[in-house]
């Protein structure tokens, strides 16, 4: 818990930085563009990335096969087009990384454990007894 408020403090610091530095350097109305193109671009690459993984669970899943991959691809595209549609240099940077496939091969295997944590820790799902 005391990440995320720091996260909710440290994050948007250092987006309004980077917003101030880079109209410094290139104006005021060049950063709305890059902002702007950045967002719809990131739209456009999200789902089409989304509609290719969507493919790819539906041939697993024919062939008999759980989509093991094909989910955790999808759970990072998802974060990916989330973070490109908030305004953001620093967003947007991570939320391409996550879009890409070679870049999220690496990042995969993190999602993979924190995933398993949070269901051996029973933090993922409310369990009622």
């Amino acid at each position: 818990m005391k990440i995320l408020v720091v996260l909710f403090i440290l994050i948007p610091a250092l987006e309004i930085s980077l917003f101030v530095l880079f109209s410094h350097l290139v104006g005021v109305w060049l950063t709305i563009a890059c902002i702007a193109m950045t967002g719809i671009g990131g739209v456009w690459l999200a789902k089409r990335q989304g509609l290719t993984l969507l493919q790819e669970a539906r041939w697993e899943l024919m062939h008999g096969r759980l989509p093991n991959g094909a989910l955790l691809d999808g759970i990072c595209v998802l974060a990916g087009g989330f973070l490109l549609l908030v305004p953001g240099f620093l967003t947007d940077v991570i939320g391409s990384l996550l879009l890409f496939p070679a870049t999220r091969r690496m990042a995969k295997p993190i999602i993979a454990r924190w995933l398993k944590t949070l269901i051996e820790t029973k933090t993922f799902f409310y369990v009622r007894r």
